[in-house]
């Protein structure tokens, strides 16, 4: 499969182009589940499905910078769109690093696009068998499922390390579950993330990998994406790709409500005495200062965990240098703390966008409802999260 060159820029171009669609169609997003068909072919057509991918299987094979760039920019124009996205288009990262290459193959070698959804936590389990393992279970918070091909999935196996595998099914293996959107939560309702369900289907050895990612004891030569793809960030450190992948999103949604605040201060008055233009007012002008550089610091932080990422994974390449759990731990939490603020943000131009965009189809209280949604899930407890870190550097083992 031929590769098309394309540059980060024109992918960022192409994403924000989108800017304006992709707010336009949030309510219908929202109450089906996940964004339309329509625009998921925008997306093919951009190329944002491949931009993880390896270029040996078509892929453009990214950095993590690049690809957070261009999910921020998605994100700009609609938050659970833009985690819908990420989320689809983002685990062929780990397959490209983890699984060989008669996986890989197929995998990523059929005509179209990839769109993997997957889940961390066992929804099921996979009994060995002859030539691989019997899957069945229930996986819930999919996020990405609308157009998935694929799935990977967490199984309980009782074998290897952690006594769990990870494991790619095709679309044809397992059913999408109609539990998502239509005002089930609170926020992020057009994410995809619904339930996936597979009953007693056959997945063979070579698409079923031992699941030790969180805390991967680098091999001598390095994984198997590495050996085949020849490229560095395929070494299968794992904690900030997750934990930027989230965050990402989150400044995404900073940046929605930035445009949106921004643009309400050029344009109304102060409801407080007495009434001046919200540009001229003191105050709004120190929250619309304030919401920036809030914005602007946990971008800047997130891209740069990504990038000392990347340099990471090359110095080991290149000169040996090792490239640790803690290492990884390091630059997660750094990813953390800039979802941490772009959440802050979001909340303070919540706070004191007045009673209009508190309701029903604000474009403002819809980036406070899909952050607040984030606030509920396990990669925005920042306390646990700095807490397993400083368990690593400590001397102690990983928790989370």
């Amino acid at each position: 499969m031929s590769t098309v060159e394309v540059t980060t820029e024109e992918l960022v171009a192409r994403a924000a182009a989108l800017r304006e669609r992709l707010y336009a169609e949030a309510d219908a997003a929202e109450e089906r589940g996940g964004y339309s068909p329509e625009m998921h072919q925008a997306f093919a057509d951009a190329g944002f499905y491949r931009m993880v991918q390896p270029r040996m299987f078509g892929g453009l094979e990214m950095d993590l910078a690049d690809f957070f760039r261009v999910i921020i920019e998605i994100g700009r124009g609609d938050p659970q769109t833009g985690w819908a996205l990420c989320l689809a288009a983002g685990h062929a990262f780990q397959i490209g690093a983890f699984f060989g290459e008669q996986a890989q193959a197929e995998v990523f070698g059929g005509e179209g696009d990839v769109v993997i959804p997957s889940r961390a936590i066992p929804g099921g389990t996979a009994k060995r068998v002859d030539g691989g393992w019997l899957v069945e279970g229930t996986w819930d918070y999919c996020s990405g499922a609308t157009y998935a091909t694929h799935a990977l999935l967490l199984a309980v196996t009782g074998e290897g390390p952690t006594g769990r595998h990870m494991v790619i099914l095709p679309r044809a293996d397992f059913e999408i579950l109609d539990d998502w959107g239509g005002g089930r939560t609170l926020g992020l309702g057009g994410t995809g993330s619904n339930s996936i369900r597979v009953d007693a289907r056959f997945v063979p050895e070579h698409l079923a990998v031992p699941y030790d990612w969180k805390d991967y004891v680098m091999p001598e030569g390095g994984t198997l994406g590495y050996k085949l793809h020849g490229n560095p960030q395929y070494v299968g450190r794992s904690l900030t790709f997750f934990y930027g992948e989230l965050n990402c999103t989150q400044v995404g949604t900073a940046r929605c409500a930035l445009d949106v605040y921004t643009e309400a201060a050029m344009e109304r008055k102060t409801s407080f005495p007495p009434p001046m233009p919200r540009s001229e007012s003191p105050d709004y002008q120190r929250w619309v200062g304030e919401a920036s550089s809030l914005t602007e610091t946990a971008e800047i932080a997130l891209l740069g965990a990504a990038e000392r990422y990347t340099a990471a994974c090359h110095r080991w390449a290149e000169h040996g240098e090792p490239f640790t759990v803690a290492h990884d731990g390091a630059l997660r939490d750094v990813c953390a703390q800039a979802g941490k603020l772009a959440w802050q943000a979001v909340d303070l131009m919540f706070a004191t966008g007045g009673s209009t965009a508190a309701r029903r189809g604000s474009r403002l209280q819809r980036c406070f409802r899909d952050a607040m949604m984030f606030r509920t899930h396990i990669g925005a407890q920042y306390d646990v999260i700095s807490g397993s870190t400083g368990r690593v550097r400590l001397g102690q083992p990983l928790t989370h």
